[in-house]
């Protein structure tokens, strides 16, 4: 029993670390702007038009994009499908069976996708920056693109027309006597709509809306508890010296 148990013990070894090998780049730090009500804004069309069609945000109502910034009307005006209503949550428009036939699996939800996705290699937002960012044209895949971040995946790159294609460079080494292949970078093959950097930002701000959808408060929760902090801190010294007067006389 215990040699079947090491035996298993080893095979999950093995396991984690080809799929470390085959998918080991360092995740890209994302941009942290949940403030930026610009940001937000852009990133939420990014949303609405790029991944809307497939994945949902089951537990966001559009009416919630009020608190960044955006009226009803704007709501109503830009980011609605025909048939929604500005109360309803952010459903995706794919049939299921659809998406099953196409992807394998009806795609995931993303309402709370930027806090889910944390890992060693950085916070949730980072995976997402980065995964965004990797995709290469690959004819052996259904979909005909792979990711560095996702080997293998099934989504295709909804992105491409703003990227462009590109080819992920790549640069043999020795490693205890075994040659790997090391990324180094990218070769643009064809140019996108964005240059690399105007690209980098909308993502960012995709990112940066999806790290926002995943907890609408946490920015009030933050200020909240600044002035929490402050208070007790206030409080403290009020109660020291109380207490100090309190007992002054007593022996």
């Amino acid at each position: 029993m215990k040699k079947i148990f090491l035996t298993l013990i080893a095979a999950l070894g093995i396991a984690t670390g080809a799929h470390a090998a085959e998918g080991g780049i360092a995740w890209d730090k994302a941009p942290n702007r949940t403030n930026d009500t610009a940001s937000l804004q852009n990133g939420a069309k990014l949303f609405v038009n790029y991944c809307l069609s497939c994945h949902s945000a089951a537990f966001m109502r559009y009416n919630r994009l009020q608190d960044i910034g955006l009226t009803e009307q704007q709501i109503k005006d830009n980011l609605l499908f025909t048939t929604d209503r500005v109360g309803e949550t952010m459903k995706a428009s794919i049939d299921p069976r659809q998406a099953k036939e196409w992807f394998g699996g009806n795609p995931p939800d993303l309402t709370v996708i930027a806090r889910s996705r944390a890992g060693h290699g950085g916070t949730g937002a980072d995976y997402l920056y980065t995964f965004l960012r990797t995709f290469y044209r690959d004819d052996t895949k259904a979909t005909g693109w792979n990711n560095l971040a996702f080997p293998s995946v099934g989504m295709p790159h909804v992105l491409w027309q703003m990227q462009g294609d590109r080819r992920p460079v790549f640069e043999e080494q020795q490693s205890h006597g075994h040659a790997i292949q090391v990324f180094k970078g990218w070769q643009q093959v064809t140019a996108g709509t964005m240059s690399p950097l105007q690209y980098d930002q909308a993502v960012g701000d995709l990112v940066n809306y999806l790290q926002w959808m995943g907890e609408p408060a946490q920015n009030t929760r933050v200020r909240v508890g600044v002035w929490v902090l402050i208070f007790l801190g206030v409080f403290t010294v009020i109660a020291w010296r109380l207490n100090a007067a309190f007992w002054k006389d007593v022996k």
